[in-house]
């Protein structure tokens, strides 16, 4: 009962509450839709852990969504032994990076005093997320190696379950403990994106290819000399 809940009924739960909520907070508080950049308050270390996240995770996204969307051409790509070893050690680095950004801007939202008084509950609700999230990545890349390969046969084939839905937990009822919290922890991201500040990955300022272009005008008074 836990499994059909944790992989068949929460996944709609956190993807409802994410549009609904989603959709509310875009209307209701237009403002508060962004990422709410601290960087005035403090740069380096904002800087290089936002490039390290940033980077490695858009990277381990859309490996995950190619092997997805496209399992057949994903796993021509991967069947050679060299290249599986070569896509492991990648996807490894790349954790690792994610891991280092992660941490690395939990770091500067402990230490900066400036930072950690503009931060939440919702914020520390979201870098832990993310942190477990990642680590539980770097962890099964590690121990249960070759995913690239057994991806597409598991947590491919749940997800199409999930979106034609017809959800099938038997692709992860017999999975390991670490692969079923990265699953679960998945969706409580979901969950999560519409509270926090991560909601500004759905604001894309593609407006700005059509806005008339802005106008500045510097008035400055001036100085006489006594």
């Amino acid at each position: 009962m836990l499994d059909l809940f944790l992989f068949a009924g929460f996944p709609y739960i956190a993807i409802a509450l994410a549009v609904v909520v989603g959709v509310y907070r875009y209307f209701g508080d237009r403002f508060s839709y962004s990422s709410l950049s601290t960087q005035f308050l403090e740069n380096d270390k904002l800087f290089w852990g936002s490039v390290a996240w940033h980077y490695g995770i858009i990277l381990i996204l859309l490996a995950h969504v190619f092997a997805f969307l496209l399992p057949d051409l994903h796993l021509a790509i991967v069947g050679g032994p060299l290249r599986t070893v070569v896509l492991e050690v990648t996807g490894w680095a790349l954790a690792m990076y994610s891991l280092f950004g992660l941490i690395l801007l939990a770091v500067r939202r402990l230490s900066v005093s400036r930072v950690a008084v503009t931060s939440n509950l919702a914020d520390w609700l979201l870098l832990l997320s993310l942190i477990v999230q990642v680590a539980l990545g770097l962890y099964i890349a590690v121990f249960y190696t070759w995913g690239g390969l057994w991806f597409t046969q598991t947590a491919a084939s749940w997800l199409w379950s999930l979106i034609t839905l017809r959800p099938d937990i038997s692709y992860v009822q017999t999975m390991p403990w670490a692969v079923k919290l990265h699953f679960f922890l998945a969706f409580v991201v979901i969950l999560l994106f519409p509270f926090t500040r991560l909601v500004h990955v759905f604001t894309l300022p593609v407006t700005y290819l059509w806005r008339p272009y802005q106008v500045v005008v510097w008035m400055r008074k001036s100085v006489r000399g006594v």
